[in-house]
């Protein structure tokens, strides 16, 4: 039986969509499922202020009748303006392995992007760099974190089969927390803090760190991460979304902020408990019991994720950055917490993988985008 599409246009398709997962996925435990009520904001047109600049498409797929695979269609005006390339983005792909799905599922976004006159299509990427991106191509054994997806090992193969080609890979680590904090490291971030007058800012609860830097925070992302791959800037009413989704759940032991004499925002380092296990247990749901698995992990975390790491550009060549990562290690010793999950770093972007050369740490991951030129 041939593959059928449909393209989603109600709630309940959109659901469908969002859930496609939970089928494809079901007891495979390295595969951790995105907050339901996230996924659906971020997806849903009248929600996501990210569609003030894009536009977007969702397909399912169908095969003998049962849901086989989705994709949607991303093409981000910001992106266009910034960057001068014409290039729609495909993300949300799922699919089974059946090559007739995955053929379907692609020729849609690109037939959809040709005849909105681009150039070509790149992905896995969401409507932001904050969203989850990249393709698993090393690393199947490991678990995912909750910022990022999780596939099978023939996606590789069906997506370079449809020509799509490396355009650049993102590294993951983990970093393991040692019994202390080597002499050489204390040291050296002290003489650090001295020479360029910055502290850590000492915070005592979330509202406090939303009222004080909650904007700043994501102004200073988009100044640090201006030149990364696929970023475009955040307008104010993505920068107040994105405050109630990273700010809401931030611990003061494991997220640093470092100021100037003045308290001016120098730089900060967003870590968080594992949620890994949490949202594998109640499939990415809340209620009813979803916050159980939530607090347990809060409250008793062995594994962190880094989340969110930026320092002011006149201050990185000055290494302050070590003072953040330091800080985070020691909190992580005092809790006895195992390691620290990185998530995703730019294979380019040495600089941020130098911080970790003190510490015992091993690349388990890795991620790529694709890129496929549409004819003309």
């Amino acid at each position: 039986m041939s593959v059928s599409l449909v393209k989603v246009e109600t709630l309940s398709q959109l659901k469908q969509f969002v859930d496609f997962p939970l089928r494809l996925y079901r007891n495979v435990p390295q595969y951790v499922p995105a907050p339901r009520f996230d996924e659906l904001r971020t997806l849903r047109k009248d929600k996501n202020p990210a569609f003030e600049f894009c536009e977007a498409e969702y397909w399912l797929a169908y095969k003998d009748g049962q849901p086989a695979g989705r994709i949607a269609g991303i093409i981000n005006k910001r992106y266009i303006e910034k960057w001068g390339n014409r290039y729609a983005r495909f993300g949300w792909v799922d699919f089974i392995d059946d090559p007739e799905v995955s053929r379907a599922l692609f020729n849609a976004v690109e037939e959809w992007a040709s005849a909105k006159g681009m150039q070509a299509v790149h992905g896995p990427l969401g409507f932001t760099d904050l969203d989850r991106e990249g393709l698993l191509i090393e690393g199947f054994s490991e678990r995912a974190t909750l910022a990022e997806n999780y596939n099978y090992p023939y996606y590789q193969v069906h997506v370079e089969a449809l020509g799509y080609r490396k355009d650049i890979d993102w590294l993951e680590f983990q970093v393991s927390t040692p019994r202390e904090i080597p002499e050489k490291v204390k040291r050296v971030t002290e003489i650090l803090a001295k020479r360029s007058g910055v502290h850590l800012y000492e915070w005592r609860n979330k509202k406090e760190i939303v009222q004080k830097f909650g904007k700043p925070l994501f102004d200073l992302i988009d100044e640090t991460y201006a030149k990364l791959y696929g970023t475009t800037p955040l307008s104010e009413r993505q920068i107040q979304m994105y405050i109630k989704q990273y700010l809401g759940f931030v611990d003061p032991r494991f997220t640093k902020i470092l100021v100037d004499e003045k308290e001016q925002l120098i730089g900060f380092g967003i870590t968080m408990p594992s949620m890994s296990e949490a949202f594998y247990r109640s499939k990415g749901r809340i209620f009813p019991f979803g916050w159980y698995h939530i607090l347990k992990a809060l409250r008793h975390p062995k594994v962190l994720d880094m989340y969110l790491v930026a320092v002011k550009p006149e201050y990185q060549a000055r290494g302050v950055v070590a003072i953040l990562m330091n800080a985070i290690q020691q909190s992580a010793i005092e809790a006895g917490i195992e390691y620290a999950e990185t998530n995703l770093e730019l294979e380019t972007n040495v600089e941020v993988q130098g911080i970790w050369k003190d510490y015992p740490k091993r690349q388990h991951k890795r991620r790529r985008a694709y890129i496929k030129d549409l004819k003309a």
